[in-house]
């Protein structure tokens, strides 16, 4: 009997350890998750990044990560005084940066040769970078089909919207031109003097530009033939601004905005917040770039502090269709192929292409992050409501910085009544 109850017990046991070897295979394969170093962590060398922002505490957040896996790995973040002009000869120097801000328009144009030269291609399979985590309309590809850049924030083009005072006038948010022009009589008549402000005094970054692009880009995304005479420069491309350059005029032609007051506001970025910030306007058309700075300076603004208020970032309705979502990069990502310890860079731009570390940068930030899910929160929500139709991205269609420039300097001088609409059609491929 002891034999058999043995003989019993160790087929028993057999019987219970092959149960637990048989379970299914997607059970006993669990998907690994998260980044996993590639490379030596006990590695030492430093990492520099180098652009235009003044500070860049999101970015630096993304450091403190990384040295949580590669506590050896000196990163830091350097603004270049004149970016634009100095940042090739600083790619080449003897204290060269790993990565630096890229910008899309640097492509193609003879006077950033040298610095896409610097560029490494960031498609390429072995660097194991997801692209794949990206919104397609803002990967930007070069002649040859390469990447040599990565969004790390996307912009939109819209208005900071004073939402208490909206609801304290009993109007609502306008969704169309007719609405707007609508909400501003009813505003001027409960007695904010102006409805509508933004920058004015040059042409870059100015209000009628913001107003004008994404109307400019819609015409043209429903027209090949008018795309490629738009990129030609062709004179007869002009024609095609004429409905942007309208809304431009009739807003200012309704008092929805008033010239002279806006030529108050110093510059577009910290001046243009807290003019927004003393509560007495109820929209301010600016960019999502102007938008990063908002949380930064609610404290720095005494109106704000003392009479907060709630504020999001809307579309203008610019037309009876509604707004636009023009879904194009803010800050893109370039790594210099010719720097030190490129192997550690990659590694560093493999950690930080990344879903979950995209967002949380985007977060800090305060933009539009590239992301394919593209999380939008409560100051950007109103975006989430634009139609697909309505969602453009200009590097997707083809569009070119010349052409920006002739829609940029068009609408600046009749927004400003320098030249009527019929000239600037006429004008077109002459603005520089």
């Amino acid at each position: 009997m002891r034999k058999l109850l043995c003989t019993i017990l160790i087929i028993c046991t057999l019987i219970s350890l092959a149960a637990c070897g048989s379970k299914p295979e997607e059970e006993q394969q669990e998907p690994e998750t998260g980044f996993k170093p590639a490379l030596d962590t006990n590695t030492s060398c430093k990492i520099t990044v180098v652009g235009s922002y003044d500070n860049f505490e999101a970015l630096e957040a993304e450091f403190d990560k990384f040295n949580e896996i590669y506590p050896n790995v000196q990163l830091s973040y350097v603004k270049l005084d004149d970016y634009n002009n100095v940042v090739g000869a600083t790619l080449g120097s003897n204290d060269k940066p790993n990565i630096f801000f890229s910008y899309t328009w640097m492509n193609g144009n003879e006077k950033y040769d040298t610095v896409v030269a610097h560029m490494e291609d960031l498609s390429d399979p072995a660097l194991g970078l997801n692209l794949d985590c990206i919104r397609p309309g803002l990967v930007n590809h070069d002649k040859n089909g390469n990447v040599m850049m990565v969004p790390i924030f996307s912009r939109t083009y819209g208005m900071l919207v004073n939402d208490d005072l909206f609801k304290k006038a009993g109007v609502s948010v306008p969704t169309t031109l007719t609405e707007l022009i609508d909400v501003c009589e009813k505003l001027r008549n409960s007695g904010y003097s102006n409805p509508m402000m933004g920058y004015t005094l040059k042409s870059s970054g100015s209000f009628m530009y913001t107003i004008a692009y994404p109307m400019f880009i819609t015409t043209l995304a429903g027209n090949p033939q008018a795309l490629e005479l738009a990129n030609k420069l062709d004179p007869a491309a002009g024609e095609y601004m004429r409905p942007a350059l309208e809304a431009v005029e009739k807003l200012v032609q309704n008092s929805c905005i008033d010239i002279a007051e806006c030529d108050k506001i110093e510059d577009n970025y910290n001046q243009a917040i807290l003019r927004f910030f003393e509560g007495d306007v109820p929209m301010m058309i600016c960019t999502a770039d102007i938008v990063s700075g908002t949380k930064k300076r609610e404290s720095q603004s005494e109106a704000f502090s003392s009479s907060p208020f709630n504020y999001s970032f809307a579309p203008v309705p610019m037309s009876d269709e509604g707004g636009y979502f023009i879904d194009s990069p803010s800050i893109q990502f370039s790594v210099n192929k010719d720097c030190d310890d490129l192997d550690m860079t990659n590694e560093f731009m493999r950690f930080l292409i990344d879903t979950e570390e995209l967002n949380n940068m985007a977060s800090i930030k305060r933009l539009v992050s590239p992301t394919a899910e593209l999380p939008l929160n409560s100051v950007y929500a109103p975006f989430g409501q634009v139609p697909e139709e309505r969602t453009l991205s200009p590097e997707v269609l083809g569009i070119t910085d010349p052409l920006t420039v002739q829609i940029r300097q068009a609408s600046f001088q009749v927004g400003r009544g320098e030249i009527s609409i019929d000239e600037a059609v006429t004008k077109y491929g002459s603005f520089e």
